[in-house]
């Protein structure tokens, strides 16, 4: 089959090749997807799980993406509640091959059927970013309904959908990001918007709770911002300033089934809109990673037309 797969960590996006590599197979509890569209976030090739497997064993040459949406080609012996043929999205182990290539075995709970009128590119777009604002919101930050909530990258992959899930819970929504990206903030449901070159953070006063996607003297700025009770949560590693009167906690992304149907749920009525940048093919896919000029919203790949 063909994949993209990288072999140099130092190289980053630079160093990852279109090539031939071998079918994967279904094993015990897993399905084989026939990919369809996958979604990659570049830092990953940052994570010691593009490079090593659970051991801590050199895997390279490796296939990063972990986003898929596809369809049933096999089942692996005992797996159950999925059947060959079923449309599917969801999310590929940090440790194991992923989703750039044109099959990937994934473990079947990791998988949520994919409704026939959600197209296989919105699919692919959904996982990483749907279930990281779900989890960080209704999960770690314990969200309630009427507490206001600061999305930093309110516009990007993750805030847009932090924004929009929060603004559709009952939320007031501050989002945060560069000057151009004031509007898309403000469609995508925020009610103020704090450009961070040029507009003092601390002008919002306190928030119940903090999204932080950014970390650093932003993520630092922000701890001063909770209210008492209040929740700091953060995808861009521990915090490194607690909030005086309030809870603080980072958190790794889970795949999750039940989340998933209700994220693909609300993309179907309309509750919930992607945010994607740019699609290419799979033949693309490497120059669509290595773009020479900034791409707002999320990269995915068509494996298949």
């Amino acid at each position: 089959m063909r994949a993209i797969v990288v072999s140099d960590q130092a190289a980053g996006t630079a160093g990852m090749r279109l090539e031939e590599r071998p079918e994967p197979e279904a094993g015990g509890n897993d399905v084989l997807v026939e990919v369809h569209a996958s979604g990659f976030t570049p830092g990953e090739l940052t994570w010691p799980g593009t490079w090593t497997d659970r051991l801590g064993r050199d895997r390279t040459p490796s296939i990063p993406g972990h986003e898929v949406a596809g369809v049933v080609s096999a089942l692996g012996y005992g797996t159950r509640g999925l059947s060959v043929g079923q449309r599917v999205f969801g999310l590929a182990e940090w440790t194991r091959d992923g989703t750039l290539a044109e099959y990937v075995a994934v473990e079947a709970r990791n998988l949520a059927p994919l409704p026939g009128d959600v197209d296989f590119t919105v699919a692919a777009s959904l996982p990483i970013s749907g279930l990281t604002a779900w989890q960080g919101l209704f999960v770690h930050g314990r969200f309630d309904v009427g507490q206001s909530v600061l999305v930093h990258g309110a516009a990007g992959g993750v805030g847009s959908m932090v924004t929009q899930l929060a603004r559709e819970a009952g939320a007031y929504v501050i989002g945060t990001g560069r000057a151009a990206d004031r509007q898309s903030a403000l469609d995508f449901g925020a009610r103020e918007f704090v450009d961070l070159d040029s507009e003092a953070l601390e002008d919002v006063g306190g928030v119940d709770l903090v999204f932080d996607v950014i970390g650093g003297d932003i993520g630092k700025r922000s701890a001063g911002l909770v209210r008492a009770g209040g929740m700091l949560v953060s995808i861009a590693g521990p915090p490194e300033v607690q909030p005086k009167e309030g809870l603080a906690v980072d958190f790794v992304v889970e795949a999750d089934r039940t989340q998933l149907g209700e994220i693909v749920q609300r993309v179907r009525d309309g509750r919930l809109r992607t945010n994607i940048g740019q699609v290419a093919d799979l033949d693309a896919a490497v120059a669509a990673f290595n773009p020479t000029e900034r791409v707002k919203g999320k990269t995915i790949i068509r494996v298949r037309p």
